[in-house]
């Protein structure tokens, strides 16, 4: 008798790419998973920032950043999908309540993802999240799309960890997330195999 198996949620994962996974935006990329369903996925790269200041950014949308610790953060590249258009991934405003900020998405796990201009609105304030993350596209996967490269060996799952996204320098947060698992990236092979 088959058995009838729970289909596998990777929301509030990372997604780490194996070395076999050539070319931008995914190479030695690491992808915090914001929803998956049956439908399909979506994700932010986390490692990959832009040459856009958060500084940068406020001004390209006319608004100040009263936030000197943010100032000079990067914007990232989220993504290949909707390359023109701000994501902010941050801690929840509210936990257990409502998000304050309309367009946001909450992720299992204590985060928010904001698709409106109100988050940057509280930002320019000098208020809004303490810790946050921006990025400019993001990355999707349509229906069975990612379960297939899992299965291909293309990426590594683990659950993420806020404080690779927001605690941890850039250039360290690949090794940082292969470390969730145990592992450090020589012992990976570029070569997929299955057993």
């Amino acid at each position: 008798m088959p058995l009838d198996l729970e289909p596998i949620n990777f929301t509030h994962h990372f997604l780490i790419a194996m070395p076999g996974l050539h070319g931008e935006p995914f190479e030695r990329s690491v992808v915090y998973m914001c929803e998956h369903s049956e439908r399909g996925a979506l994700g932010l790269v986390i490692n990959k920032p832009s040459d856009i200041s958060l500084k940068g950014l406020f001004d390209k949308v006319d608004l100040p950043l009263k936030r000197d610790d943010l100032s000079a953060a990067p914007v990232f590249q989220g993504g290949p999908v909707q390359t023109e258009r701000g994501f902010v991934l941050h801690e929840s405003m509210m936990p257990g309540n409502e998000s304050v900020y309309a367009s946001t998405m909450s992720i299992p796990g204590g985060l928010e993802m904001t698709t409106s201009k109100d988050v940057l609105e509280a930002l320019s304030s000098g208020a809004g999240p303490r810790r946050v993350f921006v990025s400019l596209g993001y990355a999707a996967w349509g229906e069975g799309q990612l379960e297939s490269e899992i299965s291909d060996n293309s990426w590594l799952t683990v659950g993420a960890d806020p404080a690779v996204i927001f605690d941890t320098p850039v250039a360290q947060r690949y090794d940082k997330a292969l470390l969730l698992l145990g592992l450090q990236s020589w012992m990976l092979s570029p070569e997929a195999g299955h057993a």
